[in-house]
């Protein structure tokens, strides 16, 4: 049976689970339906802690017109706006990431607040 807890104001379920001869482990039902899980899972090394969650189905261009609309309006446009998508679009996974982490953080008192800096730098202009 799953225990309850929380971290910070986070309630979390937990449940220790076996590790086969083969490195399996089977993922509790309550956890596979209530997270939404279908027939693949993301396995992220987050700190000292493995992460295993529903895979995403849209991996990098979530703000993809957002990325291309700014860059347009500063007036890049040919390979150089090709060059600076790509770049952008490699920033977008680890600066949410790093949100989720800072979010977390705060929601459990460790920090007492984070800026828009904070997480995604100061933009370099070339």
């Amino acid at each position: 049976m799953p225990a309850t807890m929380t971290k910070g104001r986070v309630p979390m379920e937990m449940k220790k689970l076996s590790i086969s001869a083969k490195r399996q482990i089977t993922i509790p039902q309550k956890f596979f339906t209530m997270l939404g899980f279908d027939t693949e899972a993301e396995c992220i090394v987050r700190g000292n802690e493995l992460v295993i969650r529903p895979a995403r189905t849209n991996t990098g261009g979530e703000f993809a017109e957002q990325i291309l609309t700014d860059l347009i309006a500063r007036g890049y446009s040919g390979n150089d706006l090709l060059e600076r998508f790509k770049k952008a679009q490699r920033q977008v996974h680890p600066a949410v990431e790093a949100m989720l982490a800072d979010a977390e953080q705060v929601a459990s008192s460790e920090s007492g607040h984070i800026s828009y800096e904070d997480v995604f730098g100061i933009e370099d202009e070339e």
